[in-house]
């Protein structure tokens, strides 16, 4: 009976093999990418490509373990989640409001040590950041809210949140 299990076990892994998510690969110029709003010094942008752009841009260096199931399709998930969350390359579609929240978010997120996620610098040893790294990115995110308050008016700034539906909430 053992044998039997063992062996259906080891027929769906070799099946599952074949079953490959769809890369995030996405080569050549990003035409909404936040450098074409804002200025991404290179030392910043070093560290969002170590750090940050294989889970929110639209081109992930895959590792070598991307080419084995069930692997491939966790790390497509967390692509496609952190993207979801927020894309450095589509950036410049974001409406004003998302984008003012996105690059604060970016600042409490390094500040708090959430990110990048601990579960990729286990691998990514490189994205661990040092305490400097961490206020070069902050003081880039920073800069980026004080050019956009000095931009556009305060209002414009504020997301506006839906209002709950009748006894919701």
């Amino acid at each position: 009976m053992i044998k039997k299990i063992g062996l259906v076990l080891l027929v769906i892994l070799i099946v599952i093999q074949f079953i490959k998510p769809q890369k995030n690969i996405h080569p050549g110029a990003q035409p909404e990418d936040i450098s074409t709003l804002y200025p991404v010094p290179a030392n910043v942008d070093s560290l969002l490509v170590i750090a940050c752009k294989d889970c929110h841009s639209n081109n992930t260096r895959y590792p070598w373990y991307n080419n084995f199931q069930p692997v491939a399709w966790y790390l497509a998930n967390h692509v496609k989640d952190g993207k979801r969350s927020f894309n450095l390359n589509e950036f410049a579609t974001y409406p004003v409001a998302r984008q003012y929240d996105k690059i604060e978010e970016i600042k409490k997120q390094i500040d708090k040590g959430d990110m990048p996620l601990s579960s990729y610098t286990i691998i990514h040893r490189d994205a661990i950041f040092t305490a400097a790294e961490k206020n070069t990115i902050i003081t880039w995110s920073e800069n980026i809210r004080k050019e956009m308050e000095a931009k556009y008016p305060k209002d414009s700034l504020i997301r506006k949140r839906r209002p709950l539906p009748p006894g919701a909430g």
